[in-house]
Order: structure tokens, then sequence, then C-alpha cells
């Protein structure tokens, strides 16, 4: 529940004008002060009521000036500061109940977007300040501000003691009817943004602490300056159903929000996700698999070489997780990844091209690393693999030093795909029919058949050992129809 700002507190306004002159270092009357107070009101024209107005004069006798350099100086703890801003944003009036009696009067706030040259900062007015803003503040419009910071849900905020239209300052920010990813910063709100749906969430549950239930998705959006999470609350939630992967949208007024370190957008009941007739680009910055390092959070695309069948298993808290392992390779190596909970639904195959964000690189099996795909992170098919110019796939393009004898996609390996009784496509090793050979390499596959993979090329293995996925295994038998039927595996 949202508590009043303490500026507004008080007993009575006679009583909060006494109590504020007593604490007064400067040698002025008491009736002195009360003629000051009523000039102070009358002067912000309903923007202060007579509370704050005492508060007001009372810093303005202070000696101590508080003024600060730029909205980026301002810090949690400050005792007041004082700047100039322009309004970039007014949110709506919000009403709360009060701890206390039941008869007393509600609550109001009132957010306010302000910025200069140097950042933004969300300032709050409250009760009879927040009705005046509501009918006096405009975008635009430049403020000479005094107030109290402190350490908000979004970042530092500032409680108002004062503010007053300030017409000689020029404030160079640009009001800006539409941003872009690179533009967002802390503390916006009123935001419209127009980008690619690069992944959706499902909707999720959960209790507030009045007893009611809400809703809550995610979307990632990406336009050519970046990503970001845009995050759907309440009857918004519904939305991640409704759009696909791939479509352009205009998210419309947001409000910038921060989670881990990461700014998201985030959409109430006044916003909206509307699809566009607009191609937005979106071209992600990747890194190459052969440079990647334990701890890294990366972004990485390639072509997805092998595909595993979806694993459940039981988490120590008893409910049931899901998991999925494919192996995804560009021009510079190959890495496994894990796609673990709803990421392992993802709809993607061997031969996809693919764009995998936000990866932890982690200490896999065998002393080798892999990548961990959990909530966080985006998993978008990109496409199938096009056929180059000698009729060979994207994936073929990437084998760099692989054995050369691999058959090219299309080609009559005698075998199906990955997911059935084939190896990956593009990778199947094609030697000579009956063929006796030994074949080593990290179980990808642990169904019928069983398939292997050595990091260069994968291998369609027929037999009836007990294998597990990840166990290394060399596998000896005849090679038939680009399938190994093995006579022992070890």
């Amino acid at each position: 529940m949202l508590k009043r700002g303490p500026l507004l507190l008080g007993n009575t306004i006679m009583g909060a004008i006494e109590d504020v002159h007593a604490d007064l270092d400067a040698e002025v009357s008491l009736e002195e002060f009360r003629e000051a107070v009523e000039e102070k009101v009358a002067q912000m024209g309903g923007l202060a009521d007579e509370e704050t107005a005492a508060m007001l004069i009372a810093h303005e006798l202070d000696e101590e000036g508080g003024e600060v350099n730029g909205i980026a100086d301002i810090e949690p703890g400050m005792e007041e500061v004082k700047f100039a801003a322009k309004v970039v944003g007014i949110g709506d009036l919000r009403t709360f109940e009060r701890d206390g009696e039941d008869d007393q009067e509600d609550g109001r706030v009132l957010n306010v977007e302000v910025a200069d040259e140097t950042g933004s900062v969300r300032i709050t007015f409250w009760d009879k300040q927040a009705d005046a803003g509501v009918e006096e503040l405009e975008v635009g419009e430049v403020l000479r501000i005094a107030g109290r910071p402190k350490e908000g849900y979004n970042g530092v905020e500032v409680n108002v003691n004062q503010v007053e239209p300030d017409g000689e300052t020029d404030i160079d920010v640009q009001i800006q009817d539409t941003y872009r990813v690179e533009d967002l910063s802390l503390g916006l709100s009123d935001v419209n943004l127009r980008g690619k749906v690069l992944d959706t969430d499902s909707i999720r549950t959960f209790s507030r602490d009045d007893g009611s239930e809400g809703q809550v998705s995610n979307l990632k959006v990406g336009d050519p300056t970046g990503r970001v999470r845009v995050t759907l609350w309440d009857e918004q939630a519904e939305l991640a159903n409704e759009i696909d992967a791939g479509t352009s949208v205009e998210v419309v007024d947001g409000y910038v929000r921060e989670r881990d370190g990461d700014l998201e957008l985030h959409l109430g009941s006044r916003g909206a996700v509307e699809e566009i007739d607009e191609d937005i680009e979106y071209v992600p910055e990747t890194a190459d698999i052969d440079g990647l390092e334990i701890g890294e959070t990366v972004d990485i695309s390639g072509v997805v070489r092998s595909a595993d069948p979806k694993r459940t298993f039981d988490r120590d808290d008893g409910s049931e997780g899901q998991v999925r392992n494919i192996r995804v390779q560009d021009s510079t190596g190959d890495l496994r990844v894990a796609l673990w909970g709803e990421k392992a639904d993802a709809d993607v195959g061997p031969g996809d091209e693919v764009q995998l964000a936000d990866l932890e690189i982690q200490d896999g099996w065998q002393d080798d690393i892999e990548g961990s795909a959990g909530w966080q992170s985006t998993v978008t098919v990109l496409g199938e693999a096009d056929a180059d110019s000698d009729g060979e796939t994207g994936l073929d393009a990437f084998a760099g030093d692989a054995d050369s004898s691999a058959s090219p996609a299309g080609g009559d390996s005698g075998g199906d795909s990955a997911t059935g009784d084939g190896a990956t496509a593009g990778t199947a090793v094609a030697k000579e029919s009956d063929e006796e050979i030994e074949f080593t390499g990290t179980v990808v596959q642990a169904g019928d058949p069983i398939i292997l993979d050595d990091g260069q090329e994968t291998m369609s293995v027929s037999a009836s050992a007990d294998v597990t996925l990840g166990e290394k295994i060399t596998a000896r038998g005849q090679l038939r129809d680009g399938k190994l039927d093995a006579d022992d595996v070890f």
C-alpha cells in the first residue's frame, strides 16, 4: 500500500506550520513565517498546500542550497535537491487507501517523468499537489523542481517539495513519439516502441498481497538498435497467446523498469501491443562459438546440427521439469545447448538457422563447454538453411575441416532424418557399404537409433546398448547405407 510523502505528514495545518517554525535556525517570527506560507500557496497556484508550503519556506531559509548540476548527480539520501528538467511523460492519477481511520480521505499520487541532458528521473506529487499537477502540467514544459530524493521501485525518485514553470531555461531533450530500444532509460513512461517479436512466453498466474490473482507474460521484441523484454500484466498478458514470433508490432504506452540490471518495458491497463504492416529489421550481434568462455552470457547464431527428444525430470521440490538438447554450429565451431522449461518446446530441428540470445556458457560434459537457455534466454528461428550454389545447405558450408566425404543435404544417404533413423542432415558419413568401422562420440540422442557426435560429424548407430545422454562411447560394426549397425558398444 502506498504511503504519504514525508512532506505531507502532520497533525493539523496550523500545528504543522508551528512545528516547522520551531525548528528554524533563522530569526523569523511566527507571524512573518505564516505570511510567507500564505504567499507561497498563492504563488504556486494550488501545487502546494499550507503544510508543504511551510516546508518549502523553511528550506528556502536554510543556507544549504541543494542545487545539483544535473539529474545524473541526484542520489537517494540527499536532504534536498534543486534542478531544472523537461517534462517527458505524465502518468495517471492514482488513488490509495491510507492506513488508519476508515473515513479518512483517499490519498492521491501522480508520477511524472522529467529529463535533462544528463538523464531522466521520476518525480512524485502527492494529494493536492497531484490534483493540481493533473490540471496544470504539460509534456514538453521546463520546470524548476525542489524535492527530496529516495530509492524507489524503479530506481531513484524525487518527492516534490516545490515546482514551478521555468520559461527561461532551455533543456535540450527531444520528446519522442516513438522510441527505439537504445533510447530506453530507467523511469521513462508513455513509451511507444516498434519492433519485431522474437519470442513469447506462456501466461503465468500469481497471488497478490490482497489475495487477488494476477497474470503476467513476456515478449522479446527487437529492432535495429537492440532487443528488450516486454512484460505484460493482467488483461494484457493474453497478448502472448495472440502474437506469433516474427510479427512486427508497436508497443503502446509502456513504462521502463529494471530487473537484474537489465531494462524492461512493462505494459499495464493503459497499454497495448498492436500488429503493424512494417518489416522491422533485427540483426543480432553474435559471438563466435570457438571464442566462448565459461561464465559468459552471450548471443550466438548458427545452424542446428542435431536435436534430441525432449526429456522430463523431477525437481527437488517435486515439480516436473523438462529439457531438450540441441547442437548448434557456426563457421567457427559447434556447441551443445540445453533448452530448459518452455524453451524445450521450441519448434527447432536439424537444418534450422537459429539465434540464441542471453545464453549462459557453463562447464559441460567431458571438460567441454555448453550453453544453457533458461527463462531469460530467447530462441529465434531465423529460417531454414539456404542452399548454396553447390546444392549444399548452410550447415554443410559450416563444416570446415570435417570429412570431405560428407554427403550433401538431399543426397541419398539411405537413412531418415536425425530425429528418426538417420544421422543429422548434412553430417552423415558416406562410406562404402558394409565397411567395418569404429566411431567414437558423445551421445546426443539415446533412443533408437543412438546418435553420436564427435564434434565434427554425427553418426546414427543401431544398437541395443543402454546409453545415457552426454556419455562418450565407441561403436564398432558395419556401416550400411550411412548407418552404423553396431556389433559392439563400449
